[in-house]
């Protein structure tokens, strides 16, 4: 197994600054070398006649830059799918390769450092700590990766700055919006410098203003930074930002597509009328 993969310790450099919403007239970031390969990859739980085949054999293949919208309907398999890229489950059966390194030949606490190292993780219900502030939040997988206190701090407060919440560090999650709270969770899925981010519903909890501000976000770190993004939606408008689309059904693989329109900005807010004049 790779020295490399199973690294756990800091990385070279923190993200600089970029604005939350892209301006759409820049080329997106061309996807790179290969990343991620299914193989077969098939899941089941349960034996015998309460098995459940979740994943029947399942190819796919991720290259390094991709921004990838994976869908479907409840049971389709698509969660399963995520788990499985996000080392968070393994395979029953077939092959899952990271950089080439088989991830089913790893063990639990090699998986964890490839987590730590490699993956952003970014959840519809935000998942921070209630009683702590954004910038402890986001410290947090650097104080599981055992980064010095100092550093924790340096990268933490440049991540929320990234992520367009400069000057609000210590605010508790009670004293922020649903959309700073996910922006939160984003800047401590992207603190690691993670080659990938995966976003499981990031929107499903957000008003539609909101929820384009945190896709034009999240299109930014791909166009901008080369962060491979994967993200589970149950929603087209937000799936249009996604350059390939994904559909899962019944646990296959129902349809691959490419997008060639993607969204590359979010609309601008409805108008409001003017001093309770009609609109």
């Amino acid at each position: 197994m790779s020295d490399v993969l199973i690294h756990s310790g800091p990385s070279a450099g923190l993200l600089p600054s970029r604005p939350a919403i892209p301006s759409g007239d820049r080329p997106a970031h061309a996807p790179g070398e290969g990343l991620i390969r299914l193989r077969g990859v098939t899941k089941r739980y349960g034996a015998g006649a309460t098995e459940l085949l979740a994943l029947k054999g399942i190819d796919l293949d991720i290259a390094a830059g991709e921004f990838i919208a994976i869908m479907g309907p409840s049971g389709s398999g698509k969660s399963t799918a995520m788990n499985i890229l996000g080392c968070l489950d393994t395979p029953s059966d077939g092959e899952y390769l990271f950089k080439g390194q088989p991830v089913q030949r790893l063990t639990r606490d090699q998986r964890a450092r490839l987590r730590r190292r490699f993956l952003g993780f970014v959840f519809q219900g935000f998942n921070l700590l209630a009683r702590t502030s954004a910038l402890e939040n986001v410290e947090l997988p650097l104080l599981y990766r055992g980064d010095p206190p100092a550093e924790r701090r340096r990268a933490a407060a440049q991540a929320l700055r990234a992520v367009g919440l400069e000057g609000r560090e210590h605010h508790t999650p009670a004293e922020l919006s649903g959309g700073q709270q996910q922006r939160v969770a984003i800047a401590r899925a992207i603190v690691t410098e993670p080659a990938v981010v995966l976003a499981d519903e990031p929107t499903g909890n957000l008003d539609t203003e909101r929820s384009h501000e945190i896709m034009g976000l999240l299109l930014a770190l791909n166009r901008d930074h080369g962060i491979t993004v994967l993200m589970v939606t149950h929603e087209p408008d937000m799936a249009a930002y996604a350059r390939r689309v994904v559909t899962f059904i019944d646990g296959r693989i129902a349809s691959d597509r490419v997008n060639d329109h993607p969204t590359t900005t979010a609309p601008e807010p409805a108008a409001q009328p003017a001093g309770g004049e009609a609109a």
